[in-house]
C-alpha cells in the first residue's frame, strides 16, 4: 500500500511542481531531537539501568542492570527486554542467564544488526581486576549464546569497555584509560578483515574526538557515518553530556565533535548513548530527575527535518524542492532512510517525506 500511495504522490509531483516550487533559502536538512521520556519502571528499577542497543526490529533492548535480581546486586548484569509491536509496552526483563552474566560485573552490551554478535563488558575476570571488551556469538536468534571470549590484544592492561560493535562486525569503538591517550577515558577502536580472524591493534581516535577529559561510552550508527559518545569536556550543561561527531562516507575523518544541547543533555549526568539501528532513536543513561533510582534509560525520538522551506507545514511545496534536487546530494532534502540521509535524494527520502506529509511544524525563526 505504501508503494502505491508513493506512485501518486510521485503522479502528483508533475502537476504541482511548476506552480509550487520555491526556494529553499538558508534552511538545512538536518535532524532534530525529541524530548526525552525516561522508559518506565518495567525497565528501570531503583538501582542503576543503563542501556545496550534495540534491535533492528524495535522489539527487543538489551540493557545493563544492577537490580536485587541479578546474581549480586552490588555488580551489573545484562537483561534483555520485548515487546510484541512498537506501540506496544516492554514486558518485564529477562535475565540473559548464566553464560553470559557471571559473578564478576558483565554490562554496557551492543550486538550486530542480525542479533548474532554481542559485545559487552566484564570487569575482573579471567586477570587483573579491571575492565576488559569481551564477545559472544550464536548461530541463530533461537540458539542459546556461546561462551564469550575475551577481546584478546584489543585490551590491554588498563580499563577497556563500552563496546559498540559496527553492523559488519568488523570494527569495535571503545573506551579506554590506557596510556598513548589524550587525558583521561579517551575513545578508540580495533578491526578485523572478517569476522574470522582476531581483532587488531588499538587505535586512539585522535584529538579530533578525544580532550583531556574523560571521553567514552561510544555508539556507532548502522550506517557507519554517526559516532556519539559522552564526554566531561568544558562547555557542556552537566557533569557529562552527549555528544555526536560525523563523517560523510567511512572511508574520511571524522568532524568535530557537537553537544547534543539542552533538549537531551541535562545538568545531571547524561552517557552511555545507545543509537538505534535504524537511526530514529537515542536511547542513554542520566541521573536527572524523573527517574526510578540511580542512573535510568531515557530515550529521545531523532526526527528528520522535512518542513524544508520553514513556512510551518509539509506540504507538496516541500515535495516540489525534493524533486528538484532529485538525484543530488543536497542535504537539504537528503533525509533517508536514516534522519541524516545517505547521501542521494531517492526515493528513500520520498518515502520519509511522504510519512510528514500535511503535518504541521512552528515556523522557522
Amino acid at each position: 500500500m505504501k508503494l502505491f500511495v508513493n506512485s501518486k504522490i510521485s503522479v502528483l509531483l508533475i502537476g504541482f511542481c511548476a506552480a509550487l516550487l520555491v526556494g529553499a533559502g538558508s534552511a538545512k536538512a538536518d535532524f532534530i531531537f525529541g524530548t526525552p521520556t525516561n522508559l518506565g519502571p518495567t525497565i528501570n528499577s531503583s538501582a542503576s539501568d543503563h542501556p545496550g542497543r534495540i534491535s533492528v526490529d524495535g522489539l527487543r533492548l538489551y540493557f545493563s542492570s544492577r537490580r536485587p535480581e541479578g546474581i549480586f546486586s552490588e555488580w551489573y548484569d545484562i537483561w534483555v527486554t520485548a515487546r510484541p509491536t512498537k506501540d506496544d509496552p516492554w514486558e518485564e526483563p529477562v535475565y540473559l542467564g548464566p553464560a553470559i552474566n557471571t559473578a564478576n560485573s558483565d554490562f554496557e552490551p551492543d550486538i550486530t544488526p542480525d542479533e548474532l554478535t554481542l559485545v559487552f563488558t566484564r570487569f575482573g575476570s579471567g586477570g587483573p581486576p579491571n575492565w576488559d571488551v569481551w564477545i559472544t556469538t550464536r548461530s541463530t536468534t533461537n540458539d542459546p549464546w556461546g561462551s564469550p571470549m575475551n577481546l584478546g590484544t584489543a585490551n590491554s592492561s588498563a580499563g577497556d569497555g563500552g563496546p559498540s560493535i559496527s553492523a559488519d562486525g568488523l570494527t569495535i569503538f571503545f573506551e579506554s584509560n590506557r596510556s598513548g591517550g589524550h587525558g583521561d577515558w579517551d575513545v578508540w577502536m580495533t578491526t578485523r578483515p572478517t569476522i574470522d580472524d582476531p581483532w587488531g591493534e588499538s587505535i586512539n581516535l585522535d584529538s579530533t574526538i578525544n580532550s583531556s577529559r574523560r571521553d567514552g561510552e561510544p555508539s556507532i550508527s548502522a550506517d557507519g557515518r554517526m559516532l556519539f559518545f559522552s564526554s566531561e569536556r568544558p562547555g557542556g550543561t552537566g557533569g557529562s553530556d552527549l555528544y555526536v561527531t560525523t563523517r560523510p562516507t567511512t572511508n574520511e575523518p571524522w568532524g568535530t565533535p557537537i553537544n547534543l544541547g539542552q533538549t537531551v543533555n541535562s545538568s545531571a549526568n547524561d552517557g552511555q548513548p545507545a543509537i538505534s539501528l535504524d537511526g530514529r532513536e537515542l536511547y542513554f543513561r542520566s541521573n536527572r530527575p524523573g527517574g526510578q533510582g540511580g542512573h535510568d534509560i531515557w530515550q529521545a525520538p531523532i526526527l528528520p527535518v522535512v518542513d524544508f522551506n520553514g513556512d510551518g507545514i509539509v506540504d507538496s511545496a516541500d515535495m516540489c524542492i525534493m524533486v528538484d534536487y532529485w538525484g543530488t546530494d543536497e542535504p537539504l532534502c537528503d533525509i533517508g532512510p536514516m534522519p541524516w540521509g545517505d547521501g542521494i535524494v531517492d526515493v528513500q527520502d520520498l518515502i520519509i517525506l511522504a510519512e510528514h506529509l500535511f503535518e504541521e511544524f512552528p515556523p522557522v525563526e
